[in-house]
């Protein structure tokens, strides 16, 4: 059995349930905020797992207390990247945390190219296994 029959990129919370809708960021951006964590809306082409570097659109929003405004960021970051993966992360500054407790995707291309399995043999017969992300088989500005 196939447990992502969609072949969706599965990366961050919610990432195996359908889009969210605006009321439903929204709703996680509340929660971020009640808890004092700062936003940051984050896009990428490369949805390479081990790609954490995602371009950051705008600055990270330590001030911001409503969420509208940070929604509108996640609006304008959409309208300018239509076809790129677009996230939101909360970072806790607390110290002993100081980490991201939240990310989720809020944007994604009409078309997910997927990632293929490399299989490449080495000494002694031994074989290693690469994730290779099908979107980086084209230049930056033609993969989507």
């Amino acid at each position: 059995m196939m447990t992502n029959p969609s072949n969706r990129l599965t990366q961050g919370q919610f990432s195996f349930l359908p889009d969210l809708t605006d009321a439903q960021i929204t709703a996680q951006i509340k929660y971020a905020l009640k808890n004092g964590w700062a936003i940051g809306v984050e896009y990428t082409d490369d949805p390479h797992p081990r790609n954490v570097y995602w371009e950051m659109f705008g600055m990270p929003m330590f001030d911001l207390k409503d969420p509208a405004g940070i929604l509108m960021e996640i609006n304008n970051c959409r309208k300018t990247f239509p076809n790129h993966y677009v996230r939101v992360t909360a970072f806790d500054s607390t110290p002993g945390w100081e980490t991201p407790r939240m990310s989720y995707i809020v944007n994604r291309p009409k078309t997910e190219p997927g990632f293929g399995l490399v299989r490449q043999e080495g000494d002694g017969r031994r074989i290693h296994y690469t994730v290779h992300s099908y979107a980086t088989d084209k230049p930056e500005t033609e993969r989507y």
